[in-house]
């Protein structure tokens, strides 16, 4: 008895240091199944697919290369281009600035939703993501049970986050978190007018092998499914990082998340330099390789998404910002910036610039988990928001052939333009079977008109439409309804629900009508969270302060 009663000791406490370890370590435990079961090997070289020698088309008969550049996250106010930049300025955005200075500045661009994923499936598709169901960005069960245990143990808010259990099965039930082959992509549109298709970086619209960028249009593709990267192997000794203790969330992306790439879906491989750097002279490369004939480059930079990560050249040369959280920030910006810089670089280099348009835009407004207060100011909101800081995003637009530079553009533009945009520079046809929501930029830059349409967004029991300058915001948790007049209170400060009834009725029926012209989601809701509206995550909150529930 006196064995039995050890052995039953022994694994009592073995058990018990076993749940310990877990329960401190257990960020680890994702990427260490990744690495398990699809290890990343040595950096390898990327051939890009090579056009011929010489073009076989007149420069004047050539239709337009394209060129889409997505940034991550980035806040209203990180480029100088709108009157600030990170850290009052102490980062300057010359590169993206110089695409509206030789273009259009849209300066109304608006994201087509308020987090990742949907709001780049609106990009690539040209309509609202709620149009076919991609209403969620696509996060995982595993990820949103960790992330209301994760809230419990160490809230981040007055506000709690709701994991929705009763939904398990359905969303199990609903397959991939995919955007529907039966939508039309745009590289896929491209590739039908003989354009060599390019992509590298964040993809984020699904992951098998029937919905990656290889399977939906893209010849090649060079970057990673998910939502996201490290920017450098975390031990690098150029890496210059803050792991976020004031939202505990963070720790995960920085135990699990890979810093890794894939070619064409083949084997992960580690870069051999900073993340953003390697996309951008991977880009260059591209570019160089297909000069002479049409092409369509998506460059979908992680940055700057968490992981909070740097490089340690960039971060020592900011020596003037002593908050070393911000300072972080504002080096990936900088990295960033001359990202994009390369790839300009790239296309003038090749003599390509007159008939290439480049489009940059970021997928939504800065997040209140970044922790910096002033990413979207002057605007109110964040990332999962659709207050303006969520959903207002620089929208920017060259084409030296066929815009003037320096334009600015008063009209409300939206990633479903981006669609239209390319397929109408490309001579192609708009699908004419389903609804589409998007406009070409360019003919609304060059003065034409188009019919009056409203902007929508939603998520879950949460909405909102723009149409003019009035928008209208629907919540549920908690119940009310907001109005806004952008043209006298483009800050979103006054609610004028209660005072313009006359509005709020008008703006009430176009809500109604676009809600019910919308699918299904494809899969359920299982997390519902809070986003403060007027500060960052580690702001210090009452439950008196204002805050809006979105679903995921």
């Amino acid at each position: 008895m006196k064995l039995k009663w050890k052995i039953a000791l022994g694994l009592s406490t073995t058990v018990a240091m076993g749940a310990l370890v877990v329960s401190q370590y257990w960020y680890y435990l994702p990427g260490l199944a990744l690495a398990i079961k699809d290890p990343a090997g040595p950096y390898r070289p990327v051939e890009w697919s090579a056009a011929p020698a010489t073009s076989s088309e007149q420069t004047a008969d050539r239709p337009p290369n394209i060129i889409l550049i997505v940034a991550d996250d980035l806040g209203y106010n990180d480029i100088s281009l709108n009157g600030g930049g990170v850290a009052n300025g102490a980062v300057q955005t010359p590169s993206i600035d110089s695409i509206a200075q030789q273009g259009v500045n849209f300066a109304r661009g608006y994201a087509a939703h308020a987090t990742c994923s949907p709001s780049r499936a609106a990009m690539m598709t040209g309509r609202f993501p709620t149009r076919f169901g991609f209403e969620f960005t696509p996060t995982g069960k595993a990820h949103s049970k960790i992330a209301a245990w994760q809230d419990k143990r160490e809230p981040v808010s007055p506000w709690p986050i709701t994991y929705h259990s009763e939904l398990e099965a359905a969303y199990d039930a609903a397959g991939p978190q995919e955007v529907p082959k039966t939508e039309i992509m745009l590289p896929a549109l491209l590739q039908s007018k003989g354009y060599h298709t390019m992509g590298l970086g964040k993809w984020h619209l699904g992951d098998s092998p029937a919905s990656r960028p290889e399977a939906r249009g893209f010849d090649e593709y060079l970057g990673f499914y998910g939502g996201g990267s490290m920017y450098l192997a975390s031990d690098d000794p150029q890496s210059v990082g803050d792991i976020g203790t004031h939202y505990p969330a963070e720790k995960l992306l920085w135990a699990s998340m890979p810093f890794s790439v894939r070619y064409n879906g083949g084997k992960r491989f580690s870069p051999p330099k900073y993340m953003t750097d390697y996309l951008a002279e991977e880009a260059s490369k591209a570019i160089a390789a297909n000069k002479n004939r049409p092409f369509f480059l998506y460059v979908g930079f992680n940055a700057p998404h968490a992981p909070f990560q740097a490089l340690k050249s960039d971060y020592d040369s900011l020596n003037g910002i002593t908050d070393h959280r911000l300072r972080v920030y504002a080096a990936m910006v900088k990295a960033l910036d001359r990202g994009v810089g390369t790839v300009l670089d790239a296309v003038h280099a090749q003599g390509l610039d007159d008939n290439t348009i480049v489009i940059f835009t970021s997928d939504n407004g800065g997040a209140a988990a970044a922790g910096l207060p002033d990413l979207n100011k002057p605007f109110r909101g964040w990332k999962a928001t659709f207050y303006e800081g969520g959903v207002r995003v620089p929208l920017l637009v060259k084409w030296p052939s066929k815009l003037k530079p320096s334009v600015v553009a008063s009209g409300a533009a939206s990633h479903v333009d981006i669609f239209a945009t390319a397929a109408n520079a490309a001579g192609i046809p708009m699908p004419t079977d389903r609804p589409m929501d998007g406009v070409d930029l360019v003919s609304l830059a060059r003065g034409k008109t188009f019919p009056e349409r409203a902007l929508f967004w939603r998520s879950g029991d949460y909405s909102a439409l723009l149409q003019g300058d009035q928008k209208i915001q629907r919540l549920k948790r908690p119940e009310k309804t907001l109005l806004f007049d952008l043209k006298n209170d483009p800050t979103e400060h006054k609610n004028i629900a209660a005072t313009d009834t006359t509005g709020l009725a008008k703006m009430s029926r176009l809500l109604d009508a676009m809600n019910a012209a919308q699918a299904r989601p494809l899969w359920p809701s299982l997390l519902e969270a809070p986003m403060p509206v007027d500060g960052p995550i580690n702001g210090k909150y009452t439950p008196k302060d204002e805050y809006v529930y979105w679903q995921n």
